[in-house]
Parts: structure tokens; sequence; C-alpha cells
């Protein structure tokens, strides 16, 4: 997998992490380097773990379905972005307080908006990628996005949360039927 497609996958991914972040950077009353950095690490250490995770469990099923994997890996990509187009689409836009303080609280959304990369990482193992560049990339990528997203969620509110979901889940579609078509034409 050429790095193009994959800096343009970790953006995808990172999308949720970007639009919690800005959620999050709601509730900071000034901008604070320390808890900025600790949210941004804490997301991008879960962004990126969870598809060498994924990627150990896909690697156990790659024989059992290797006639049938692009379909696979387009199923995943496309209901994982077909999900952030619906929840973007919902239009819940009422502005969640969290509470950036608790390492609790932050690593749940940690989980919660890196399980994407779990199935990513399944797909990684199915098309043959190596795990450890793409793992690097997506958890730079979402620690650049979340430090962001912290950045203009403190300055300028929720405005954006919506369509930034749209365009991440549009791109994991994308890509989805950029690898089955790929295979296809193959």
């Amino acid at each position: 997998m050429d790095i193009l497609t994959l800096v343009v996958m970790a953006s995808a991914l990172a999308m949720d992490s970007f639009a919690v972040s800005i959620t999050a950077g709601i509730s900071l009353k000034r901008f604070k380097a320390v808890t900025m950095l600790r949210i941004s690490l804490i997301f991008a250490l879960f962004q990126g773990l969870m598809p060498v995770l994924g990627w150990f469990l896909g690697i156990n099923f790659v024989e059992l379905i290797c006639n049938f994997d692009h379909w696979v890996v387009f199923i995943l990509l496309t209901l994982i972005g077909g999900k952030m187009v619906y929840e973007a689409l919902q239009h819940q836009e009422a502005a969640h307080y969290i509470n950036i303080y608790s390492n609790k609280t932050v690593a749940a959304l940690g989980f919660a908006t890196s399980v994407d990369a779990l199935a990513v990482g399944f797909s990684f193992s199915l098309l043959d990628v190596e795990i450890s560049l793409p793992a690097i990339i997506i958890g730079v990528t979402t620690f650049i996005f979340s430090f962001a997203g912290l950045t203009i969620g403190l300055k300028l509110g929720s405005i954006f949360r919506t369509k930034i979901e749209l365009i991440g889940g549009i791109i994991l579609i994308g890509i989805g039927i950029k690898v089955l078509v790929s295979h296809l034409l193959a």
C-alpha cells in the first residue's frame, strides 16, 4: 500500500478523534499545552495500537478468506465510512462538554474513536500489508489531528464537527471502493 493511501486512510481514521477533540476543546477555558498534549497522545496511542491488534487477529484468518478478502475489506471500510456519514447526517450537534481532565474519560474516548482502526488493521492483514508503518502513520496523524481539533474547539466551538465526520466517512468508503476495484481488475 502506497504512502499517500496510508496518509489518506490515517486522516480519515483520525476524523473521529478530531471531531471529539473539537468538542473537548470547547471545555478548555484557555490554552493548556500539557492537557492538550496528554489528550492528543492518548488518542494517538489508541488509534495507533488498534490496527496492530486488528492485524494480529486478521493474520490468523487470512488463509480462510484469501479468495474473497477484497470483498471483506470493501465491506468493512464501507460500513465504517457509512456509519460515519450516517452519524454526521443525524445533526446531533448538541455540544457535549467533556471532562477532559479525567484520564478515564479521555481513555474511554480514545478507545471509542479507535474501534474503526481495529477493523482497518484486520483489513491490512487481509491485504498482506505489514502493519508497523501504517500504525505509526495512523498514530502520528491522529496526534496531529487531535491537537488541531483541541485548538479549533478552543477557538471556534463545534461548528465543523458534522462536516469533518462526513468527509472522513466518504474517504473511507472511497478507499474501500479503490481496494475492491483494484482487486477485481487485477
